[in-house]
């Protein structure tokens, strides 16, 4: 019988790699017709090196507003600010430079100004809801009038899909919404401005693109299109995270980063859903405050080894594609971590026994601990493998 496949193109224009930001984003704003960009920006880059003012310059009566910072896993206030502050400008396009929750904060501006939320507890109706059992609620959320572009200085990877995280710190619980065209137009892909990010930050968020790939391979719901972008985007990371820690002035090793980045989510085109490391680290970001790329480093190789029993043939191709055949895969992720002088366990980034319950109750609720390989049917499942972690 034929493998059932659709493949479903975001409606992304247009991915720019390896051109310096301040000489591309000004022609992409040109092309596309903005009058009034509104910047979302690291504080970091803007306070410690000159690149933001190299955008602000090149933008020149084209820039209407700027936001600086955005705290981790993108909360509700924060984007209630940011939106004020675009809404204020008259904004016509969002740009976003700097790491994952910058990504998510515009796609969630693009949200409350199409909505026209002004507070925190405006936004309550677009979110999805997961039920316990796996159920899902997805509201019906308006087209965004005012749309994005986006210029990442990590490896998280959500510049590249149409879903945004967004943390409603009342429940201390990290969110999800959705709609087409919440993805940005563009993507830039500037490996220069790269290396003013934390090296931790970098390797780790690389260690989120290496989850990515990991679990759109081990799904059973992998195809040929996708396989074939995962793989590779595992070879691409392998190299440049090993080349980028060897030596982190190395642009080449750095763009292999941001281009295995890129293929590490053609999974999501396809809809190839994740499996428990990602659900877990959801909730590891939203309720305990873990950094987003050291959720992977502690729960992959341990979802690997939760799961080896169902995907064994899989997980060779995991091992095979970073370079180390016929090893089992969680050790061989487990090494490249290593490698990289990252986390590997919950006591390493503060997380103890004690809020294991917690963990495992809130993960029932996220989607993609409900496409596991191997069914997790309740929060004992989940247990299990915080355990292992532990």
């Amino acid at each position: 019988m034929p493998q059932s496949l659709t493949v479903e193109f975001r409606a992304m224009e247009r991915v720019l790699s390896g051109q310096p930001m301040a000489e591309a984003l000004p022609r992409e704003v040109e092309r596309l017709g903005a009058e009034r960009v509104f910047l979302l920006v690291s504080r970091t880059l803007n306070h410690e090196t000159d690149a933001v003012a190299q955008v602000r310059e090149a933008l020149g009566r084209r820039l209407a507003g700027q936001y600086e910072g955005m705290p981790p896993h993108t909360p509700r206030d924060a984007v209630i600010a940011a939106t004020a502050g675009a809404r204020e400008a008259d904004a016509d396009l969002l740009v976003s430079i700097g790491g994952g929750s910058l990504t998510d904060a515009a796609k969630m501006v693009q949200l409350c100004l199409a909505h026209d939320v002004r507070d925190v507890a405006g936004l309550d109706p677009y979110r999805i809801v997961v039920h316990a059992d796996g159920r899902q609620e997805r509201p019906a959320l308006k087209a965004p009038r005012v749309r994005m572009v986006s210029v990442p200085t990590t490896l998280s990877a959500g510049d590249f899909n149409a879903l945004a995280g967004c943390t409603d710190t009342r429940h201390h619980v990290k969110q999800s919404f959705m709609h087409p065209l919440l993805v940005p137009r563009v993507v830039i892909l500037d490996p220069a401005i790269s290396v003013h990010t934390p090296e931790w930050v970098w390797l780790s968020t690389g260690m989120r693109s290496v989850d990515h790939a990991v679990e759109t391979l081990c799904s059973p719901d992998c195809n040929p299109y996708t396989e074939g972008a995962a793989r590779q985007a595992l070879r691409l990371l392998g190299e440049g995270l090993r080349r980028s820690k060897a030596q982190p002035g190395d642009l080449e090793g750095r763009q292999l980063c941001q281009l295995g980045m890129w293929l590490s989510m053609s999974g999501r085109e396809s809809n190839v859903p994740m499996g428990a490391s990602h659900a877990i680290g959801h909730v590891l970001g939203g309720t305990c405050d873990v950094p987003h790329g050291y959720t992977t480093c502690v729960m992959l190789p341990n979802v690997l080894r939760y799961n080896v029993g169902v995907n064994g043939s899989r997980q060779a191709i995991v091992a095979e594609a970073l370079g180390r055949p016929g090893e089992e895969a969680a050790e061989v992720v487990g090494a490249l971590i290593s490698a990289l002088g990252l986390p590997r366990t919950l006591r390493d980034v503060g997380v103890g026994p004690e809020r294991f319950r917690e963990i495992a109750e809130h993960s029932m609720h996220d989607r993609w601990i409900h496409t596991n390989p191997r069914p997790i049917t309740g929060p004992e499942d989940v247990l299990a493998i915080l355990q292992m972690a532990a």
